[in-house]
């Protein structure tokens, strides 16, 4: 096994750290890919109403094999189950929700993010492919703007300096959630917060292509108050 593969958080447990910080009462967006895996581990002692910009309120776990509803999917497509009480409603008023800032925090993924805390989500360099769609209104409007990523692509890291993908936003990340940290975008730099089990501060340094540096008590964290 190699030393990538030995440390670090699997995708469901990077997850389920996310999922940690969720405020009870807290309206979340999940975005495409690894974000929607929060969905299966909302703590059972807060209330956190889930949204989907296809129109929908109070998205729950993914369903067991075999009791998949086609009618019920998420904004990726992917199958889906409501918790009681959900709602559906139509686009234009999932965006009118989205527009009007009454979501709490949008968890993304993202292809590249700098030390400013610029996205690059949409389209990668060279491709024909790629649609930014809601994830600018998500990134504008929401109150927090989390990723929820891995640390790198195929050995490149995603954590750079300035992007050079076509940005989704600028300035709109809070916090970056990866497989090997969990790290704050403030006006002091990239910092920090918590390290991922089995890894050290000079391998996430070697991984990260901007400076990072640890928490302490002069940084401050731009837009995440918990």
């Amino acid at each position: 096994m190699s030393k990538e593969q030995a440390i670090g958080w699997s995708k469901r447990e990077l997850a389920a750290r996310v999922a940690l910080d969720l405020n009870d009462g807290w309206f979340v967006n999940l975005g495409i890919g690894l974000p929607t895996l929060v969905a299966d581990f909302i703590p059972e002692d807060r209330e956190i109403i889930l949204h989907s910009e296809n129109g929908l309120l109070g998205l729950g776990p993914k369903p067991a094999p075999g009791e998949e509803d086609p009618d019920l999917v998420n904004a990726g497509k992917e199958p889906i189950t409501i918790e009681p009480g959900g709602c559906f409603f139509s686009q234009a008023d999932s965006f009118a929700m989205i527009r009007g800032g009454h979501l709490d925090v949008t968890i993304l993924g993202a292809f590249q993010v700098s030390q400013y805390g610029d996205l690059a989500s949409w389209k990668l360099p060279n491709s024909p492919l790629g649609r930014v769609g809601g994830a600018m209104d998500l990134t504008a409007s929401s109150k927090r703007v989390f990723l929820c990523m891995q640390h790198t692509s195929k050995g490149t890291p995603k954590i750079v300096e300035e992007c050079s993908y076509p940005l989704t936003a600028p300035r709109c990340v809070d916090r970056i959630y990866t497989d090997l940290a969990i790290i704050d975008v403030t006006d002091n730099g990239l910092v920090v917060q918590e390290l991922a089990p089995g890894v050290t501060f000079e391998y996430l340094q070697k991984c990260t292509a901007a400076p990072i540096k640890y928490a302490d008590k002069e940084s401050k964290t731009i837009g995440v108050q918990q």
